[in-house]
């Protein structure tokens, strides 16, 4: 876990992400820290567009409350995630693709003071807000609130972050992950918990101070886009290079001319940029490292991308509840495909048995993965038998199969709860069964996983129509399109007589699977 002593110790240390943002403006104000399409931030302008944001966010009534930020990669989005820091909120980021069905729960559940929003998705969202009482609204990235961030403040001199600061001990984000029980759950991780990820990381990906150019193409609502995007880049006073969406011409394009030196991705948008025309004609002399996460990187991917490129894929393994990265491998340690590295310092990683998770087993065993840090998380909102489950004697509880090998690196083996990683993204198949099972024409619904060369996992899902139905795929596709985001809709339906059941009467999901 870490005496305070330890903790202190850690490289580039700072109590939360907004004294590492106050600190960056200090020591670089005229440095470029952000980069999208064709605006652009220096520290100083960064740190009065934070500060005027934050401040509008605490006469709004957020200081010690929640607010949500349901917007896409933009300038916008990285200044208002600081900014709800910086009011002393809890920010809760949130899909802007999200179907009303996804977006209402978290709002309900998450009870924010405001929410700040893409205009593009106001028929959405302003019912939502108008339904559940939330008090305040803001538009932003588009419409009237275009440019917002940076007109009103970056010029203003008295434009400042709020006093107090957050502290070590206070919320700093809610981020929703999805449950086996078919709600996304919230993840309370507090400013302490959030910094001392980031200078553990440091120990095994150190960057370089006002040297690193890092691409942001993952989606800025994610945990993992946050952590080694925005929040890595600012910790070195690096310039991130934001992408709208991923695009493999547009990113490759980006490495040369903005000679990047490090590229955070999942394993889709390696064999996305290998398989892209212009692959073989780039430049990838800057780059100093690429970071892999949220799904198993083939072999041949590791592969092929170190020998056309020069650059080392490192990985590592994580999740929202483990403020996100538990393990990594090292820069400068050897690369085995299929491991996911060492823990991170002052992290405890242990392979337990799956029947009462207190039998500690040895190398080669597989068993479930626990693992214990100052970075956990406290826990999830308003579900306290849920977070008993998972956090239990100072350890949680990560759900993930796993062992470690002969050479002390961890292997992810397979996963324990009912989860399909879908290009990256973590899918719970009970919560599509709960779509499907609300069609009238339905009589029994089961989605599963299956293996898919490119995006690793898809969804299947299998129904039996009720006598007389006449539901075809297409137009069950189409309902499902209103119900979930994209990347949790089934790539196939396959209509049968019956789903198999196991000898107690439930649905046998092992069977579906073919395992």
């Amino acid at each position: 876990m870490g005496t305070e002593e330890e903790i202190a110790a850690l490289p580039r240390r700072f109590e939360t992400v907004i004294h590492m943002l106050a600190d960056a403006a200090d020591k670089a104000p005229d440095t470029e820290a952000l980069s999208f399409e064709e605006r652009t931030l220096n520290y100083r302008e960064y740190e009065r567009c934070a500060g005027g944001f934050a401040q509008e966010l605490v006469d709004l009534g957020a200081r010690g409350g929640r607010v949500a930020l349901i917007c896409g990669n933009s300038i916008e989005m990285a200044v208002a995630m600081f900014a709800a820091h910086g009011a002393g909120a809890q920010a809760v980021p949130i899909n802007p693709i999200y179907t009303a069905r996804e977006l209402h729960h978290i709002l309900a559940d998450s009870d924010p003071a405001v929410v700040v929003h893409d205009a593009e998705i106001v028929e959405t969202v302003a019912p939502l807000i108008a339904e559940l009482g939330i008090p305040h609204a803001i538009e932003v990235a588009g419409g009237e609130g275009e440019g917002r961030f940076l007109d009103v403040w970056r010029d203003d001199e008295a434009a400042g972050l709020p006093k107090p600061l957050p502290t070590a001990d206070d919320p700093a984000t809610l981020q929703y992950t999805g449950g086996t029980t078919g709600l996304p759950k919230g993840v309370d991780i507090s400013h302490g918990q959030m910094s001392i990820n980031l200078s553990q990381r440091e120990v095994a990906l150190p960057t370089q101070d006002d040297d690193e150019h890092i691409i942001c193409m993952m989606p800025l609502f994610h945990v993992f886009a946050v952590s080694v995007c925005l929040h890595l880049t600012v910790q070195c006073r690096g310039r991130m290079v934001i992408i709208r969406r991923y695009r493999p011409d547009l990113v490759l394009e980006l490495v040369e001319r903005e000679k990047i030196t490090r590229l955070p991705a999942g394993p889709t948008v390696f064999n996305g940029l290998l398989a892209c025309e212009s692959f073989s004609k780039t430049d990838f002399s800057s780059l100093r490292t690429a970071f892999s996460g949220s799904a198993p990187l083939p072999e041949d991917t590791l592969k092929r991308w170190q020998k056309l490129t020069g650059c080392p894929i490192l990985e590592g393994y994580g999740q929202s509840e483990a403020g996100p990265v538990l393990t990594f491998v090292f820069e400068g340690r050897e690369i085995v495909a299929g491991s996911v590295g060492d823990a991170l310092p002052l992290t405890d990683i242990e392979i337990v048995d799956v029947e009462t998770g207190t039998k500690v087993l040895g190398v080669g065993e597989q068993g479930e993965i626990r693992a214990r840090g100052p970075q956990i998380m406290t826990g999830y909102r308003n579900r306290p038998e849920e977070t008993a489950e998972v956090l239990r004697d100072g350890w949680l509880y990560t759900g993930d199969i796993g062992e470690f090998g002969e050479d002390g690196y961890l292997y992810i083996r397979d996963r324990k709860k009912d989860m399909v990683l879908v290009g990256g993204y973590n899918v719970y198949p009970r919560e599509i069964d709960e779509v499907l099972y609300a069609h009238p024409d339905i009589m029994e619904a089961a989605a599963v996983g299956q293996p898919d060369d490119y995006r690793g996992e898809v969804i299947k899902a299998y129904v039996v129509a009720r006598d007389g139905s006449d539901l075809s795929a297409e137009a069950l596709g189409e309902y499902c399109a209103g119900q979930l985001a994209k990347y949790k809709l089934p790539a196939s339906y396959e209509f049968v007589d019956e789903i198999p059941k196991t000898t107690v009467g439930k649905i046998d999901k092992k069977a579906l699977r073919g395992g």
